[in-house]
């Protein structure tokens, strides 16, 4: 037997001898003078348990038998931090303690006296779904009613991203399918908010490129005196606020015209919008009717009104965290889709069609995430009505309303790509990471409290194993869209402090922002999909030094270029002022080598050029542009490809 057996029997003797009485027949104690002397133990009983008792060094040495590699003070150290992350022996659980109660729960008392019974408040609640569906629908069909323009009609609605000239070499040669350059036009009417829409990649327009601001080309004359002229590939919406014919908060409508070839698009700062100059020529330029007036609004501030005050009062009433989430989610998701950031569409329905698309396997998302990701847990026995309402409630519109209340950080896509080149980028980022950093530690202290520390740490060791192994899948991109950054950081709000009330409500908010916009874009793209307009990395034609003759009638350049790499490609394409005007083919053996340019003699203007090699019908990268100035002086291109954007903040330019 061990130690602990004789000293239990030891024990159990001197008990025993505690009930001895003097002649009295009083107890005696253990320690008095007249107690009998206690029993030494008996040799047996020191032989039965004869091993010394273990040193605690060694006891420690002994679990660590598979990590003696380990320095012993490491081993320490590792220990303390396994025990500190169990948390304490007494773990508890917090819950908020609404301030001033007594106006917080007036709403519930409220509420349970005249709506005492479940089936009343079953009623209500159906009747007030229906009340905030028929004031959306009526509120939404004001904004669609526009009144008729005599001798236009009715106008058209047009997107942010709406142009007359389709991107890359969309019109084909010399603009065939871009088709009239004059004598057209129609009413439009345009959404709010267009000043915003940008484009993501650099975008060539002769020897500048440019990205990250609206793409409008032109504008007023700088004297002042005349109608503002735009070049045909600037955003049509965009140039209307830029000109003051809608306006960039309530929208507007229009009537715009064709004019055909102008020269000379002036840059100039107008309506919050910085037009970008061009000092050539372009084969389609429109400009805007004055005096056109029609009644059309965006209704998306009415709208997001509506939605707002219908899911404050249903917050300050409700109680029930599954009767208050998933009513939540839902209005969010459609005041989203149909109002404050509906992605392109050319009509109602349609757009209703693709929201109502996403809006199934969403719910289905937000069932998880209520039952599974910690929702339930905040909200379960919350009567702090006023405060879920300001902090919930308040972050998850927040969240649903970035293009709004997040548009002033300079980050678009988390991909290397943007953030080198947007300005500011990864200065954001980094600002960013830090703010998470002190929120996870804040959070990791209540989780360590509530003795959930570990499990949660389980989680997220897992979940970067995942992103890790996707980041180095072969030929696969991992893109962080909005929705997967709510879903991974969503977990980490599975407390019901008034910090975690504000994270989910916020990343609720950006997971809806997410779906309804843009969709369940795959976490895994390829490169191509990702690359958009970006450099396809083909070899670029290495043109010599042209020759120029400004002799009579008319002068003319001429550039000869070496033959391509291999037999891969067939053919060059070349541009003239952001224009396909010339494309050949080397068939049958037949080299072309040369192109000869003529300019008209009263043309006093700069004129750029941009090669690439062909495959097809499909086109490599074009070189940077090289300029013919006005004065017949050639500027040869800067080393690289220049850009033909095809993709915008709201996807493909919409070519009319």
């Amino acid at each position: 037997m061990g130690e602990t057996d004789l000293g239990t029997r030891i024990q159990a003797r001197d008990l025993d001898r505690q009930g001895v009485t003097d002649s009295d027949g009083s107890v005696l104690a253990a320690d008095h003078p007249d107690a009998p002397i206690a029993e030494v133990p008996q040799v047996e009983d020191l032989e039965e348990d004869n091993s010394p008792p273990t040193p605690r060094f060694i006891q420690d040495e002994g679990s660590w038998k598979r990590f003696k590699w380990v320095p012993y003070p490491a081993r320490r150290l590792i220990k303390a931090a396994a025990q500190w992350v169990r948390g304490p022996a007494n773990p508890r659980r917090f819950t908020i303690e609404p301030l001033f109660p007594q106006v917080q729960h007036a709403p519930i008392a409220l509420l349970d006296k005249y709506l005492p019974r479940k089936l009343h408040r079953a009623f209500a609640v159906l009747a007030y779904f229906g009340l905030w569906i028929l004031t959306f629908a009526l509120v939404m069909r004001q904004g669609l009613v526009a009144s008729e323009v005599a001798q236009w009609g009715r106008p058209v609605s047009i997107g942010c991203g709406s142009t007359y000239w389709g991107s890359g070499n969309s019109c084909g040669l010399d603009g065939i399918d871009c088709r009239p350059f004059t004598d057209g036009g129609f009413l439009f009417r345009c959404p709010a908010n267009c000043a915003s829409y940008q484009v993501l990649n650099p975008h060539a327009v002769g020897d500048q490129e440019i990205v990250y601001r609206p793409l409008v080309v032109g504008g007023p004359p700088l004297s002042g005196d005349g109608p503002a002229v735009y070049r045909g590939d600037s955003f049509i919406c965009g140039s209307a606020v830029h000109s003051g014919v809608v306006s960039n908060a309530n929208g507007g409508c229009g009537v715009v015209r064709l004019i055909g070839t102008q020269r000379n698009f002036n840059s100039t700062s107008s309506n919050g919008i910085t037009s970008v100059g061009f000092d050539s020529y372009f084969p389609l330029s429109f400009t805007f009717e004055p005096g056109i007036s029609c009644e059309a609004r965006d209704m998306r501030w009415p709208l997001l009104a509506v939605s707002v005050v219908f899911t404050v009062v249903f917050s300050l009433f409700v109680t029930s965290p599954a009767l208050f989430f998933f009513p939540i989610f839902s209005v969010l998701y459609w005041t989203v889709g149909l109002a404050t950031d509906t992605p392109s569409y050319t009509d109602v329905p349609s757009l209703f069609t693709r929201e109502l698309g996403n809006f199934l396997p969403a719910m289905f998302v937000a069932w998880v995430m209520y039952d599974k990701m910690g929702i339930r847990r905040t909200l379960k026995g919350l009567t702090a009505q006023i405060e879920k309402t300001v902090l919930w409630l308040g972050g998850a519109w927040v969240g649903a309303l970035t293009n709004y209340t997040l548009d002033f950080i300079p980050i678009q896509r988390l991909t290397p790509h943007d953030l080198n080149q947007q300005p500011g980028a990864r200065a954001a980022l980094a600002i960013i990471i830090i703010i998470l950093v002190v929120i996870a530690a804040a959070q990791v202290w209540f989780f360590r409290q509530e003795a959930r520390l570990v499990r949660y740490l389980k989680l997220y060791a897992l979940l970067g194993l995942g992103l890790i192994i996707c980041a180095v899948l072969p030929d696969l991109n991992l893109r962080i869209h909005h929705y997967i950054l709510a879903l991974l950081l969503l977990p980490g709000t599975s407390l019901q402090t008034r910090p975690s009330l504000l994270y989910q409500g916020l990343l609720v908010g950006l997971f809806v922002n997410g779906i309804a916009r843009w969709g369940f874009d795959p976490l895994l793209q390829t490169a191509f999909s990702l690359r958009g307009d970006a450099p396809m990395e083909t070899p670029l034609p290495s043109i010599l030094e042209p020759v120029i003759a400004l002799g009579e009638p008319n002068p003319n350049i001429t550039f000869t270029w070496k033959p391509p790499p291999g037999g891969e490609y067939d053919g060059i394409s070349v541009l003239v002022n952001d224009v396909e005007r010339f494309r050949r083919y080397f068939d049958d053996g037949s080299s072309v080598t040369n192109l000869t340019w003529t300019r008209d003699a009263n043309l006093q203007a700069n004129e750029y050029f941009r090669f690439a090699w062909m495959q097809g019908s499909a086109r490599g990268d074009y070189t940077k542009a090289g300029k013919w100035d006005a004065l017949g002086q050639w500027t040869q291109m800067q080393p690289g490809p220049s850009r033909m954007v095809k993709r915008s903040e709201g996807g493909s330019f919409e070519r009319l």
